[in-house]
């Protein structure tokens, strides 16, 4: 699609479109300027608007006006169809605008609320037009809205491009904006949060939305130029709105008898703009009428709450669809049960909780082998593999909950989409209001520095209180994967293998899939290969892809960027953070086909690395490197996000992603790189980088050339052998998201084009990709082999970084000198102690067994000195080795204490070691000597029967008796 305007004299509405998509303020400057507004190609933004919203399903609604929200546009509330003539009420389309603001009452704890907008009981203030009016109604709202300081178009006005052309299909339309305090005195216009109203059209003509806003409104401001003596739309006693009069004293047809009359009717509820008033004299008087009404409103009522008003007027709700309102049924089965979210989980989702964590674990012990001690390898193996197989039994022995039953019922139906996008801000609404109220306790805990075992329970529960779609899902996986240890005959199997299909055709619709569970830090393999192989399935033969990764540190605003670049839905702003890693596959169209060579882009959105929930646990950094190594390895482009210009924090990341790459042999590819600043609004941000860049790059380089020292594969100089990075082009510097303070402000015009600027970089570097033959299948195989290439890691991700890692294993090389050293003299002078023993006694025959004992303990005691001298000298060559200024040494700080206890543990065992082969050298020479002493003993016997039987023969004057005859005797008698 081109980016000029004036090519799209035929089709204004989707330059309107493709523009609010990325979130660009200038999107209702959809005209060209070279058409007057005579010419019949011009469009009033307000009929484009209108017309888009006539013609979409309510899912695309839905993004319509969330888009609209964050470029601080009006939305439309009522929606007027000026063929059937009917009025709908556009309740789903705004269900996914969330809002964050500071109410006067939190200003002071600086906390906020957040809150789905068509939830939030808010007073309305409605702005309407009686006639023709020579004020410009919208253009004063839009000032009345704005702060001095900036000025902002939130209602399309005749001043704006083209927003004097006539309304062709948009009369009647009612928009719908909100102000939100920001906590600042000196800043807030209004201090409570307000919605404003504005109805197009004159309210003779449109009397049905006129008489919505009254019932629904704390106060209606009627513009007018003109009135009648008699008006009855402004006397009816039945509405329950303040009328409020703005007029215009200048107009040729403003009559101030007939205004007299109406205003004693109106408690004179008149604001008059008179000659001597100045614009910002009547602003501020505006202003302070409605503030007035703010202080005491008399009605607070939601969007969702207007909807019975609707019906009774005859005004239609874009909910009412059978389809919508089946989705809700069946979703508000499942969450109108959930009281507590983690109680929930806990109690329905038992496959994926401590078991999983269990089975992970198992898992990626098979490889490690971390704990395997002194146990025979095969054995220890065999072991896991038992274990594994209890945990799936353990799995299977849980009936699948009813709660699940109805949630893979809703997902087979055709208001699946309905049912899951129901779901979604259901689990949201849960969520937030459970995190709102751990997040006040945990703020009023931390007053207190003595309650930190309740700030950490409290920081854990934050954690784990975490409730949307992806746990039904997770949970639905391993329900699939444990079913496959059943018999195949088992009915129980039978009955779920229509899963992985099921969750191919959500992919195929637009749905992620979770690949990387965050909080067991796995991936449930057999199910991902599954629903892939039946994805694989539904487009053959078109199912060539490509795939775009984002990484970065948490709440850099990669899930922003991404829905912004691709138009997808990853979740944003629900007080949740993404965890783990979801993939999202997104059909080309039949003319990007040819420029990139596939038929689907997969985009896969990760977790925030360095997040501080992670930060105190101990396998922090393993996580962060595990999960970053596999997206990267499965990525033909890896979007690296950084804040603002600093990419410290991400360089760690990368160092291990490559030192990673190195280890494993498995991995080919060499995916594209692209560094992303966010936050970084200089226009000369780029050149005066360029030295930044470069030393990022000499320090990749120097990274990647310790690594691959290390790993002894000297042949990769720089961090471009690993990946693919272009100093010059592959570095982005996008603007601020926000044109000023939240929650008024607008998205940044800047961050939306150089958004759009990345994204067709992104689509050239695909285009350039030289793996465009993977396809699902291929993708599929690489997940597992890359994932088992991971798993088989068991040192290089535990490190902070390469440096780290490098340190370490100068550290280890020296302290195996050491080992090495104390080993080899204790054994020297053990060797030597047994054979002091062995010869201790043999110059004095009569040595006693209490002598030796004597001795052994004398050699114990020489052997306790030995082992000292050799400890001393052992931590103090590591203390010498910590003082040295080379080999980084000051990076494994942390792991001194680790290598002094090595050596005192070493002491240890060293010393019980040689006190066993002392105690076996002097019981052997004991064992000798009491050997000696039976054999002398034996001797002696054995001539005492000799004789003894000799003296009898000659006594019995026997022959003298032969060895045959005398041994049986002398047996007998010893």
């Amino acid at each position: 699609m081109t980016d000029d305007p004036g090519t799209f004299k035929s089709n204004a509405s989707l330059y309107f479109l493709k523009k609010l998509m990325v979130v660009n303020v200038t999107a209702r400057a959809v005209n060209p300027a070279d058409l007057t507004p005579n010419d019949a190609k011009v469009f009033n933004p307000l009929d484009i608007i209108t017309a888009l919203f006539l013609c979409s399903d309510g899912f695309v609604q839905q993004e319509l006006a969330l888009k609209m929200s964050m470029c601080q546009f009006s939305v439309p509330l009522l929606l007027p169809n000026s063929d059937t003539k009917q009025i709908t009420l556009m309740l789903w389309a705004m269900r996914d605008i969330v809002k964050k603001y500071r109410p006067p009452d939190l200003s002071a704890s600086k906390g906020f609320k957040e809150e789905r907008i068509v939830l939030s009981k808010l007073p309305m203030i409605s702005f309407v037009r009686l006639g023709e009016c020579s004020l410009s109604k919208s253009e004063i709202l839009n000032k009345l809205l704005s702060n001095p300081q900036q000025y902002h178009d939130t209602f399309v006005h005749h001043n704006m491009d083209c927003g004097d052309s006539p309304r062709r299909i948009s009369d009647g339309l009612t928009e719908i904006t909100w102000y939100l305090p920001y906590g600042n005195k000196n800043m807030d216009i209004f201090s409570e949060p307000v919605a404003i109203a504005n109805l197009r059209g004159d309210i003779a003509a449109h009397e049905t939305q006129y008489s919505f806003l009254c019932q629904t409104s704390a106060a209606v401001f009627v513009f007018f130029d003109q009135l009648e003596s008699e008006c009855k739309l402004l006397t009816n006693k039945t509405h329950k709105a303040k009328i409020f009069l703005v007029g215009n004293q200048q107009s040729k047809d403003f009559n101030s008898d007939v205004l007299k009359k109406i205003a004693n009717m109106l408690n004179n509820n008149i604001i008059i703009k008179t000659k001597k008033t100045n614009d910002a004299d009547f602003l501020k008087r505006l202003r302070t009428t409605v503030s007035s009404v703010l202080t005491n409103p008399g009605l607070k009522m939601s969007i969702e709450q207007m909807a019975d008003i609707a019906h009774e007027l005859g005004i239609s709700i874009d909910e009412d669809s059978p389809e919508c309102q089946t989705g809700k049924k069946n979703a508000d089965a499942i969450t109108a049960e959930i009281e507590d979210t983690f109680k929930f989980k806990e109690k329905q989702f038992p496959l994926q909780g401590q078991i999983w964590k269990e089975l992970t674990f198992l898992e990626k012990e098979e490889f490690r082998l971390r704990k395997i001690g002194s146990e025979d390898i095969e054995n220890y193996k065999s072991n896991l593999k038992m274990k594994k197989e209890e945990q799936r039994r353990k799995q299977n022995s849980h009936d699948m909950s009813d709660f699940m039953n109805c949630f893979i019922s809703a997902i087979s139906s055709k208001e699946r989409g309905y049912f899951l996008k129901w779901m979604q801000m259901n689990l949201d609404n849960l969520s937030r209001i459970k995190l709102s109220s751990l997040r006040e306790l945990y703020k009023e805990k931390c007053k207190d520095s003595e309650n930190k075992n309740k700030i950490n329970e409290i920081d854990q529960q934050l954690s784990n209180s975490s409730l949307g779609v992806e746990h039904f899902f997770r949970e639905m996986g391993q329900i699939y994967e444990a079913s496959l240890y059943l018999p195949e005959t088992d009915p129980s199997r039978q009955e779920l293998q229509h899963l992985p299909k099921l969750c191919a055709q959500l992919l195929l619709d637009g749905f992620p899939l979770e690949l990387v569970d965050g909080d067991a830090s796995n991936i449930p393999l057999r199910w991902v290969s599954d629903v892939l192989s039946q994805l694989n399935d539904l487009v053959s033969p078109k199912n060539k892809i490509l795939v775009v990764t984002v990484l970065g540190v948490q709440s850099t605003g990669k899930s922003t960027l991404l829905n912004t670049m691709f138009g997808v839905q990853f979740a944003v702003s629900s007080g949740r953070c993404t965890r783990g890693a979801f993939m999202l596959l997104i059909k080309v169209s039949e003319d990007f086909k040819k420029d990139l060579n596939c038929d689907f882009v997969v985009i896969i959105d990760t977790e925030g690395l360095k997040s501080p929930e992670l930060a105190q646990l101990d396998n922090s950094h393993e996580h962060d490197n595990e999960l970053a190594t596999l997206v990267v390895g499965l990525s033909d482009v890896t979007i690296i996000n950084i804040a603002m210009e600093n990419s410290t924090e991400m360089k760690d990341i990368l160092q291990i992603v490559v030192h990673a790459f190195l280890r494993m042999k498995k991995v080919g590819k060499k995916p594209k790189c692209q560094f992303v600043h966010q936050n970084v609004s200089d226009v000369s941000a780029h050149e005066k980088n360029l030295r930044d860049r470069k030393l990022l790059l000499e320090q990749l380089n120097e990274m990647t050339q310790a690594a691959a020292k290390m790993e002894k594969k000297e042949e990769n100089k720089n961090f471009t052998d690993v990946m693919e990075y272009n100093v010059d082009t592959g570095n982005c510097y996008i603007p601020g998201l926000w044109n000023g303070n939240p929650p008024m402000a607008p998205v940044n015009v800047g961050y939306s084009e150089t958004v759009y600027e990345l994204k067709k970089n992104i689509i050239q570097l695909l285009g350039k990709c030289e793996s465009t033959s993977n396809n699902i299948l291929e993708f599929r195989e690489w997940i597992n082999s890359l994932w088992t290439a991971v798993k088989h890691e068991n040192f290089i991700f535990s490190f902070r970084n390469s440096l780290v890692a490098d340190a370490y294993m100068m550290l280890c090389t020296e302290y195996n000198k050491w080992e090495w050293e104390f080993k080899k003299e204790m054994y020297t002078w053990v060797t030597d102690a047994e054979t002091r023993i062995s010869n201790f006694g043999t110059v004095a025959a009569k040595t006693e067994i209490s002598e030796l004992r004597e001795y052994l303990t004398e050699l114990k005691s020489e052997a306790t000195t030995e082992l000292t001298k050799w400890e001393t000298m052992m931590l103090e060559n590591l203390n010498k080795y910590f003082e040295q200024p080379e080999g980084h040494v000051y990076l494994v700080e942390r792991y001194r204490e680790d290598f002094s206890n090595s050596i005192k543990s070493l002491r240890r065992q060293t010393e019980s070691s040689v006190c066993d082969q002392l105690t076996a050298a002097a019981d052997m020479k004991q064992g000798l000597k009491e050997l000696d002493k039976f054999r002398a003993t034996y001797i002696k016997e054995i001539e005492n029967a000799v004789c003894a039987l000799i003296d009898e023969c000659r006594k019995k004057q026997e022959e003298k008796p032969t060895l045959n005859t005398l041994l049986p005797c002398i047996d007998q008698r010893v």
